[in-house]
């Protein structure tokens, strides 16, 4: 399978894949493209570094190791049409949607969801879409906005271990095809 950002190739073991970075690089639900030299090495160091991290701190992921420069082993999920985007500050769509000033400091984290799919340009989606169509039920939705704030809490304090002010994030879950748990 190949997406906008990584190629996945299969393993003769049917629930682990090689996840391998590309250098391109998109916006805007795919209008924009570029190809970035390096930009998948990097990629894969980053994304080892915080999945690993996670890891030690109880937050279950794909990853199970880094190959090469731009590889991963992961395990195979099938994924939850959702994306779950926590902001910290308000920014881009938010801003504009509601009128709210640009920089605007939450009290507190919000998790926003959309549908995954680009053609109809990732709609904002409620609680009630997700329950309704069953992409999720109800515990499974829990455990996810509980993971999304841990992560979210883990990633400011290694963000501003750099000088880094983390805005917001989008992260995306999937179910484990070898016992169907939520990573």
């Amino acid at each position: 399978y190949e997406g906008k950002a990584k190629i996945i190739f299969a393993t003769n073991n049917k629930n682990l894949v090689i996840q391998h970075f590309k250098d391109e690089a998109t916006a805007f639900n795919n209008k924009k493209k570029a190809i970035i030299d390096g930009k998948g090495i990097l990629n894969n160091r980053i994304s080892e570094h915080i999945f690993s991290n996670l890891s030690k701190i109880g937050i279950k992921n794909h990853l199970l190791k880094r190959l090469n420069m731009r590889e991963q082993l992961i395990q195979l999920v099938e994924i939850i049409p959702i994306e779950f985007i926590v902001r910290n500050v308000a920014s881009g769509s938010l801003t504009s949607r509601l009128g709210i000033e640009e920089g605007t400091v939450l009290d507190f984290p919000l998790i926003e969801y959309c549908l995954k799919d680009d053609k109809l340009g990732d709609p904002l989606i409620s609680k009630e879409h997700i329950l309704n169509f069953r992409w999720l039920n109800e515990i499974e939705l829990e455990l996810i906005n509980e993971q999304c704030l841990r992560i979210n809490d883990f990633l400011m304090g290694m963000f501003v271990g750099v000088g880094i002010k983390l805005i917001d994030f989008k992260i995306e879950f999937g179910k484990s095809k070898s016992d169907g748990s939520i990573i």
